[in-house]
């Protein structure tokens, strides 16, 4: 019947994991009752007239002994076993699953700026953008440019929104023939970029006129001896030009420069009276 029934939970404990069963026997009577015992929580049906009732009181002394022995040993694999599934993320000494490491996924590409090499003559700024704008969006452009000259040295720099652009053109366009030229397009990581690769990106390279320059020197006002060392260095190369005539054997007379030597001025001492 249902009100002579109770439910009885055994959990797990050093006794009966050692002798490997329990005993129950009647209050009343005394018949045993064998039931089986795991390490692991189990449930069993039984009559509320039942009573636990043990056998290690009624062993002599080795017998203790020999259970205890068996207790021991039974919590040292217990614990052992409890200790592997908690140090299951460190990598034991000799082996096993746990030295193997987890695969490391490949890291993601998140280079956005290409370096350009071997551009042609007329491929600047203008024409840069122009062109790698069907891609995607550029967020910066760079010539390296000779700073004496203004003059491009043929090779710059990109930088796009996406990586993923940047690297569909880089792809893409190395080794693209253009004018001749075969483009060199290089992804640049990003701990490699150097941190004043874009100072002064936005600031036009003003080329001196060195024509006028040259002008402006060679007109300039002259002092007394200023114009003596110029006139000497004239006539010095003229005399080497008619060397080289004669010693070659061409019978050729050079006109004489004609130019003004100015006098040097007087000087003029005024009495004291």
């Amino acid at each position: 019947k249902e009100k002579d029934l109770a439910v009885s939970v055994f959990l797990s404990c050093p006794l009966p994991s050692a002798l490997g069963f329990t005993s129950l026997r009647l209050k009343e009577g005394t018949d045993k009752v064998p039931l089986s015992f795991t390490l692991s929580c189990r449930f069993a049906v039984v009559p509320t007239n039942f009573q636990s009732y043990s056998p290690i009181s009624e062993m002599g002394a080795k017998a203790k002994k020999a259970v205890m022995k068996k207790l021991k040993k039974g919590s040292s694999q217990l614990s052992v076993s409890s200790r592997k599934h908690e140090a299951a993320d460190f990598l034991p000494l000799e082996g096993g699953p746990g030295c193997k490491l987890p695969e490391s996924k490949p890291a993601e590409n998140t280079a956005t700026i290409l370096y350009i090499g071997r551009i042609p003559h007329g491929f600047y700024e203008n024409e840069m953008e122009g062109f790698f704008k069907q891609f995607g969006a550029i967020k910066r452009l760079r010539i390296a440019r000779n700073k004496k000259t203004g003059k491009s040295k043929h090779f710059g720099f990109i930088k796009f929104e996406s990586p993923e652009v940047a690297k569909i053109v880089a792809d893409c366009m190395h080794n693209y023939l253009l004018f001749e030229h075969l483009l060199q397009v290089y992804l640049i990581p990003s701990e490699h970029v150097h941190p004043k690769l874009w100072k002064g990106v936005n600031c036009w390279y003003k080329p001196l006129d060195w024509v006028q320059i040259e002008c402006k020197r060679h007109n300039k006002e002259r002092t007394l001896e200023e114009h003596k060392k110029l006139v000497g260095g004239i006539m010095k190369r003229d005399q080497k030009r008619r060397k080289r005539i004669e010693a070659a054997g061409i019978d050729y007379e050079c006109p004489e420069i004609v130019g003004r030597n100015l006098p040097a001025p007087k000087k003029i001492k005024f009495d004291e009276e």
